[in-house]
């Protein structure tokens, strides 16, 4: 069976060698142009494998399907891929298109869908692969694999520990079924559909007066992109490594209680928040002890009180 692989990123460039590990005939190779200063691993590897590459640009020109149908596909296999396509696309292999999503579709259909289930406090998750359509994350399913969202899992975790090999797993078992001929074709329920749109640095403002554990799954789910934030002295401090103290505190919420060696302990309605790292605009996550010498942050202090221009 002769595939046309479409990917980008790590993510795309562990598909792409896993279907050739496994012997499949890829024929073309879809990705993204270089990023300034960032070479392109799914390109890299179609070069290694000697795979024509077609540029992922220009979409909507009739040049750009003609190159795709030239190397005339039986299946087309989509695994991160962040341009929207023509509906044309999806029909021009003779067996269709397959698509991964990282979620249990129709929950959770849109361009974060690893980030809304943790910020929402949900416990499972999982990965998708079903047939486009030309909608955002609609056409019928043809498998879904489930995962545990832990408490301590931030989106990075959730996602390189979990995410990424079961994707592997279902992709090529996926492949697998299409070239049995026994691939299926559940339609979405979309009584069940759920969209969230990109979650951005506006949502991952955090507002103390939350119940503690929502403030930690904010501060997770956004971990390590964008990444949760609040403001101190006169400035924007992202949140990254926490964890939910069930003990509360008299003082007003975002009011600092503790600096230790762990790190920045800071009070919420019903609990308390333990910041183990944190980051000033521009620089990576540090431990939140750092931050605090830097700022002179001490016990007493309140954060969150102004809104930062960022």
């Amino acid at each position: 069976m002769r595939i046309l692989f479409v990917g980008e990123r790590a993510l795309g460039e562990k598909v792409l060698r896993a279907l050739v590990a496994k012997e499949y005939q890829v024929v073309g190779v879809c990705t993204t142009p270089d990023a300034a200063g960032a070479p392109n691993r799914v390109k890299e590897a179609a070069g290694e494998f000697g795979i024509p590459f077609v540029p992922l640009e220009n979409v909507k020109q009739p040049q750009f399907l003609d190159q795709c149908r030239a190397v005339a596909p039986d299946l087309t296999v989509m695994a991160y891929v962040t341009k929207i396509l023509p509906e044309a696309f999806f029909t021009l292999a003779s067996t269709g298109t397959i698509e991964w999503h990282p979620s249990l579709l129709p929950k959770h259909g849109g361009p974060n869908a690893l980030i809304w289930p943790v910020v929402q406090g949900e416990t499972t998750t999982g990965v998708t692969i079903f047939w486009p359509d030309g909608g955002i994350d609609t056409g019928p399913i043809l498998l879904q694999k489930e995962v545990e969202i832990s408490p301590d899992d931030t989106v990075g975790s959730l996602y390189s520990r979990k995410i990424v090999p079961l994707s592997i797993e279902a992709l090529l078992e996926a492949v697998d079924l299409v070239e049995k001929g026994i691939a299926p074709r559940i339609p979405q329920d979309k009584s069940q559909a759920t969209y969230e749109g990109m979650f951005t640095a506006d949502h991952a403002w955090v507002d103390w007066f939350r119940p503690a554990g929502e403030v930690y799954n904010l501060i997770r789910g956004a971990n390590p992109a964008p990444a949760a934030r609040t403001y101190a002295r006169g400035h924007t401090v992202r949140l990254f490594d926490s964890v939910l103290l069930a003990e509360t505190s008299s003082a007003r919420p975002g009011t600092v209680t503790a600096v230790t060696d762990e790190g920045l302990t800071i009070a919420a309605e019903g609990g308390s928040i333990l910041v183990k790292k944190a980051a000033l605009p521009g620089s990576p996550p540090v431990d939140a002890g750092t931050i605090c010498g830097e700022l002179g942050l001490q016990v007493g202090d309140v954060l969150g009180l102004k809104e930062a221009s960022q």
